[in-house]
Order: C-alpha cells, then structure tokens, then sequence
C-alpha cells in the first residue's frame, strides 16, 4: 500500500544522507571485515598454522603494504574514474581476497591473500571519506563523516561475537568458516554501493547537505589554495594514528588470550564492547569537532587514547584493563572522521581525495611500521606490556603535535 506521509518524509531527507548510509556500510566491508576482524582471527588461525608472533605482525603489515600502494595510485584512478567506480572494484577486490584467505593453507599464502585485501581496502576507504566532502558543506563534515567510520565499529561487533560462534561450530576450521562468511558479506555490500553511490550531488540536481541553512563553506566546486605546511601537520598527526591504534587493534585479543588469561570466547566479548562504544566514536567526536574546532576535537581524541595504552601496558589491576578498552573504543574511529573533515576545509572538495590520499599514504606508513615492530617487541620481551607501552609515547606525541595544529581556515 502507498503511504503517502512515508513518501514525503524520503523526499525531505537529503540524498546525501543514504550516501553515508553506503558510506559506512563500505567502511564496515573494507576496513571493519577486511582488516579488524584480523584480531579476533588472529588466535584460531595462529595455531592452525603455526603463527609466531612475528608472523602475526608480518600478516598485518602486508595488509597495511598493499593499503599504502591503493592510497598511491588512488587520487589518480577517482580523478578519472570517479569515486563510485573506484569504491566499487576496490570492494570487489577485498571480498574475493579475504574469500582466498580462507583457503589458505600456509603463512605465504594467507600474506598475498591478505596483501590485495589491504589494496582493496585502501581504494575503497580513500575515496569514500573523501566523497563526505562533495556531499556536505564544512559545518556539517565532521558529523557525516563520523557516521560513516562506525561501520568498522559494526564489523567489530559482528566478528566478536561471529568469529568464536563458527570456531565452536566447525572446531579447527572456523577461522576458515569466517573468512569465507566475511568475504561473502562484503559481496552483498558491494552491490549496495553500486546502487546507492554516487560522485556528486549536482549529477542528481542537488546542492551539497547544509548549504541552504546559512554561508556555505568550501563547498560544491570550490578549491582552496594548497597549505603544504598544514598538509603535511596533518600526516604527522595521522602517521602516529596509524602507527599506535593498529598495535591496540591487531594485538588486544591476543593479548587477553595468551597473557590475560581470557578464554576466546571472553576475549571476543571484550572485542564486541570495543565495538560497541565504538559505533558512538565518529559521530560524537566528528560533531564536537565541528562545534569545538579540530584542533579541540583531536587533543581530546589523542588524550584518552593515550590513556587507554597506558592502562594496558601496566600491571595494574583488572579494572584498568577494562577501562583501557573503554577509552579505545569509545575514540575508536574518530580520527579519521575528523581527518576527514579538516581535510575538506582546508583544500575544498575537488582536491579532498588527492590530499586525504596523500596523508593516509603517511598513515599507511605507521601502520605498516607498528605491527611489525610490536609484534617483534613482544616476541623479544615475550609480553606485549612493551608493545603498548611504546604505542603510549606515540600517542602522547600526537597530543602535542594536534595542540600545535594551525588551521588556515576556520569551520
């Protein structure tokens, strides 16, 4: 039956808002279920075929190779392609890889497997966040852009309580069960992209979200000037993102499993909670980013972070543990909501793929770098206490170097 009242409240929302609806469930494929379910695998998978430590981190940081080549070549391939098509392969891409990783019968093979799963999951990441920039004026950026990272708090969520349930069903093999589930959910949602996406709001006729209500702010076609200064703060910033989250987010299961003495099934618990608080990161931190400024927005980010791998590196009593996966998750993904959005405001939506690919390239960098040097750091200590409490400093670095953070323009 036709409900004409239905009808008229779809017509009253903004086309750019099923564009975050795709947005985050693209994030949920590429980077939730094709990097962070990485973690909650991890444990099964290692002992199947015989993990060291460092083979774990060598696993991630191929991940994390073959997501700095995708953010090399990425502004290239939108500029003359355009976003959806590039999300679209890119998706396609990390399905079929995670799908032969879950008939991976050796180290090597789960590595090249796993490499092209970070290619697909950097051109597919790149150019969506970037997408926020032509769908929504400055003021309302760092909101949008914070409702599409928590697809990776969804995918935490899911493959915490998805990944020990199949381990229970199929015993040894369940790791291989989940990897194949995960690629085929990535499938479906690359089908959805493909229909929902798309480059531009003036391809449909429309303006950019928020630019009736007021003065709009580098939007529609717009360029700013290019402050290689500021671009190049930013990458700083992201790098030691990059390099600290990854270590939490690759190692934190592994951890309670082995050094904690959690069974997988409790580890996986914990896991879904830091999805959980997560799913509340990009949207509360990218909004007061856009009310407090970015500069606020990351001190405050940064600040509980550091927290959160203080609180683990020590021997302290259990409930700092749980605070310490409180304080991830409920900053999770809210770095790169509001990288996102800064990087809109500051060099206009036309160039937000180029310059959000370029410091995401710096910030592959870390990623590439913090687990593998965690993962030898833990396999020399035999504890991943040095781990995180290297991950500690870093953090804290990125407070200072976001309190110093000058940006041209303001929201």
């Amino acid at each position: 039956m036709h409900d004409p009242m239905r009808h008229r409240v779809l017509r009253k929302i903004h086309y750019g808002w099923f564009v975050v609806g795709a947005g985050l469930l693209c994030i949920m494929a590429s980077l939730g279920f094709g990097r962070f379910a990485l973690g909650m695998l991890l444990p099964s998978m290692g002992n199947a075929l015989s993990l060291s430590y460092s083979d774990m981190g060598i696993i991630s940081t191929a991940n994390f190779v073959g997501y700095l080549v995708a953010v090399l070549g990425c502004g290239f391939f939108v500029s003359r392609f355009g976003a959806r098509k590039v999300i679209i392969a890119a998706l396609l891409l990390v399905a079929v890889s995670m799908i032969g990783v879950s008939g991976a019968d050796s180290f090597t093979e789960v590595l090249i497997f796993y490499m092209f799963t970070g290619v697909g999951s950097g051109a597919s990441n790149v150019p969506m966040m970037a997408l926020v920039s032509s769908w929504f004026v400055s003021r309302q950026r760092g909101r949008a852009a914070g409702f599409v990272v928590i697809g990776s708090g969804f995918a935490i969520l899911i493959s915490g309580k998805l990944v020990p349930f199949l381990n229970q069903v199929a015993g040894n093999d369940g790791w291989r069960l989940s990897w194949l589930a995960l690629g085929c959910a990535v499938f479906a949602i690359t089908l959805t992209c493909w229909l929902v996406l798309r480059d531009d709001p003036f391809q449909m006729g429309l303006v950019p979200v928020g630019s009736g209500t007021g003065p709009v702010t580098s939007c529609g076609g717009q360029e700013l000037p290019v402050d290689r200064k500021t671009i190049f703060h930013l990458g700083a910033i992201y790098f030691l993102f990059g390099y600290t989250y990854v270590i939490y987010a690759t190692f934190i299961v592994t951890a309670l499993v082995q050094e904690k003495g959690f069974s997988e099934i409790s580890a996986g618990s914990l896991w879904s909670i830091i999805g959980f608080l997560s799913i509340f990161s990009g949207p509360v931190f990218g909004t007061l980013s856009d009310k407090l400024g970015r500069k606020a927005g990351l001190v405050m980010v940064f600040s509980i972070q550091t927290l959160s791998y203080l609180f683990i590196s020590l021997p302290l009593p259990r409930l700092f543990l749980f605070l310490s996966i409180g304080c991830f998750g409920i900053v999770a993904w809210s770095i790169p909501s509001i990288m996102a959005a800064v990087v809109g405001d500051v060099v206009g939506p036309k160039r937000a793929a180029r310059a959000f690919g370029f410091i995401t390239f710096i910030f592959g960098i870390g990623q590439i770098a913090g687990p593998y040097l965690a993962g030898r750091l833990a396999e020399s200590t035999g504890s991943f206490s040095s781990s995180f409490a290297m991950a500690t400093l870093f953090a804290l670095a990125a407070v200072v170097l976001s309190a110093m953070f000058k940006r041209p323009t303001d929201s």
